[in-house]
């Protein structure tokens, strides 16, 4: 028997949850669309989108599963919640930095919002273990270049850590 996935998070769009999954599908390896379900009379009066219209859209990024909702201008995505990406060199950084950002706008220290509004992290597994070294002054070099940076730099992160 398969198992559940018991958390899966929601994403509310106000009508552009098809767009969203299929660009998100695009850019990441192990990624896949599902099903899409379509407003009937019931959810069309109370979302006041047309019946037929998108509803929700499932899709899975690297084996987790996501669902989109078109649920109208009501709310929108704030940095509160974002999502990490891990990459492990930097031209996988720049991949994925290039297609996230692509539309959206660059924030601090590898933060960056997709053209939908959706907030991303893109990180390196390394900065962990250079962050909580033993000595103070390495992981703070290394803090203060990640926190001058817009997209990661992996080298001059490393030349920080090894200074």
């Amino acid at each position: 028997m398969p198992t559940i996935q018991r958390i899966t998070p929601c994403l509310w769009f106000d009508d552009q949850a098809e767009e969203a999954a299929k660009f998100y599908v695009s850019i990441f390896k192990n990624s896949k669309m599902g099903v899409i379900t379509r407003y009937g009379e019931a959810g069309a009066q109370l979302s006041g989108l047309p019946k037929g219209s998108v509803m929700t859209v499932t899709f899975e990024i690297e084996h987790q599963e996501f669902v989109a909702l078109n649920g109208g201008p009501l709310f929108t995505f704030t940095e509160a919640v974002s999502f990490m990406v891990k990459c492990t060199t930097q031209a996988e950084i720049d991949e994925m930095w290039d297609k996230l950002s692509q539309g959206g706008e660059p924030g601090q220290c590898g933060w960056l919002k997709d053209k939908y509004g959706l907030s991303w992290q893109i990180v390196s597994p390394e900065w962990d273990k250079m962050l909580q070294d033993k000595e103070t002054m390495r992981s703070e070099r290394v803090m203060e270049a990640i926190l001058h940076m817009t997209k990661p730099d992996l080298k001059k992160i490393k030349q920080a850590y090894a200074e």
